[in-house]
């Protein structure tokens, strides 16, 4: 579980290279079950080492959004590349969740 740390009230997701309908189900679980048992007030997906994403991923997005936003929590995107960043704002998920300048080298 070395992709998921919950710091400081902060659960963090360091996806996979590619996040499609393939590992979605396990994502969801692996952080749905943290964000219940842990004291969580925030999700932040990390987006280092992806460099595909579909619909599936925007899924994980908004449905871990809709957990935590009820309780004044925020989600963030960190690292992702400009392709990831065009289908975070496509999706319209730019408008719900907080998107780091940050990007990936």
């Amino acid at each position: 579980m070395d992709d998921y740390k919950v710091i400081d009230h902060y659960l963090c997701v360091k996806l996979p290279r590619e996040v499609d309908h393939h590992k979605s189900e396990e994502i969801c679980k692996n952080a749905d079950r943290l964000i219940a048992t842990s004291d969580v007030n925030n999700v932040i997906f990390d987006f280092e080492d992806t460099t595909f994403m579909d619909s599936s991923g925007v899924g994980i997005i908004i449905g871990r959004y809709k957990k935590i936003a009820p309780i004044g929590g925020k989600v963030y995107a960190i690292h992702a590349d400009q392709q990831i960043k065009r289908i975070l704002k496509m999706s319209g998920l730019n408008k719900i969740i907080e998107i780091m300048d940050e990007e990936k080298n």
